[in-house]
């Protein structure tokens, strides 16, 4: 999602569109993205949509004060795509953000480099899950490597930029558009593989945390480190409740004859009946009784009976195993 200061922008890319608003420890990813941009001098918003555009707006502009615009991505064609919807509104220094991770960076590094753009970056074992960056001696990166088969590198793209240099970012978009595309889409990574290969100096920075939403299993676990962390609460619960820290339990929610935990949260007015309850995400108004879940993760207004498992559930789904 973009975001603009004083030349500084930051464009929000919603080319994975339900992700900002989907909740990890009781709160849409686009509110924990938000936090990392506190004391940045930003002027404007441009959150680059699917097809929920009007949610992500109404949201935006009910809990930001920062100016925005919204803009949708009508045709799926990538990220280079998406980010160029944005360059009608952008005539300086642009930040971009991909809003399916929540990330821990000093974001303030750039307002004080000389280099043409910045690229964040996390050390990893599992390098071959993801794109990763290779830098020179002096930390600057020198090539993107897409699932590599080989450890060049283990620097994951973890999808948080800050360009400079906007003229050279438009001319490798512009480039990139005139080649043939990946499975249909063009990529905003080989836009900046030509801003390096025509001169351009982009700094390679670690991030100190990169919690992943894009997957069942990452976002469970970057709910458990954020409660970990600190977004854990809860009320007072009865003699018949056992708790398993970290959870987060909203106000509103039943619970009787049930474990609840570890790594739980409980959206408001969920009702918990003779169950048991381990890493998941549970969303509002369900209602899980007789039940063991673990790695699990619920919609709004989901009904689960008698059912001992795990998976994901789209919202006021019913889900009844054998009594």
């Amino acid at each position: 999602m973009p975001l603009a200061g004083k030349g500084t922008r930051l464009r929000p890319h919603t080319h994975l569109t339900p992700k900002p608003m989907l909740k990890v420890a009781g709160r849409p990813v686009i509110d924990w993205v938000m936090d990392r941009l506190k004391g940045l001098d930003v002027e404007e918003l441009i959150f680059i949509t699917g097809h929920l555009k009007h949610q992500v707006e109404q949201y935006a502009r009910t809990h930001y004060t920062i100016p925005s615009r919204f803009v949708e991505q009508k045709v799926q064609d990538g990220t280079a795509g998406a980010v160029n919807l944005a360059r009608p509104f952008v005539h300086g220094p642009v930040m971009i953000i991909f809003v399916d991770t929540v990330f821990e960076a000093d974001l303030t590094l750039a307002a004080t480099t000389n280099a043409d753009g910045i690229i964040w970056a996390k050390e990893v074992d599992d390098y071959q899950r993801f794109g990763v960056v290779v830098t020179d001696a002096d930390g600057y990166m020198t090539k993107i490597v897409e699932k590599p088969s080989e450890p060049i590198s283990k620097l994951a793209n973890i999808g948080l930029y800050f360009i400079r240099d906007v003229d050279a970012l438009w001319r490798g978009i512009d480039h990139t558009l005139s080649t043939a595309p990946h499975n249909g889409e063009w990529y905003l990574t080989d836009a900046f593989q030509h801003m390096i290969d025509q001169g351009c100096r982009i700094l390679t920075a670690e991030v100190a945390g990169w919690y992943d939403c894009g997957q069942l299993e990452t976002t469970l676990e970057t709910n458990g480190i954020l409660l970990e962390k600190g977004a854990a609460r809860h009320g007072k619960v009865g003699a018949d409740v056992r708790l398993v820290e970290p959870v987060l339990i909203e106000d509103n929610c039943t619970l009787e004859r049930c474990v609840i935990g570890p790594n739980v949260t409980l959206e408001t007015g969920t009702v918990v009946r003779d169950a048991a309850i381990s890493q998941a995400i549970i969303g509002p108004g369900c209602t899980i009784e007789r039940c063991t879940l673990t790695h699990a993760m619920l919609g709004a207004g989901v009904t689960v009976a008698d059912f001992t498992g795990s998976g994901t559930f789209g919202a006021h789904s019913e889900i009844a195993g054998r009594a």
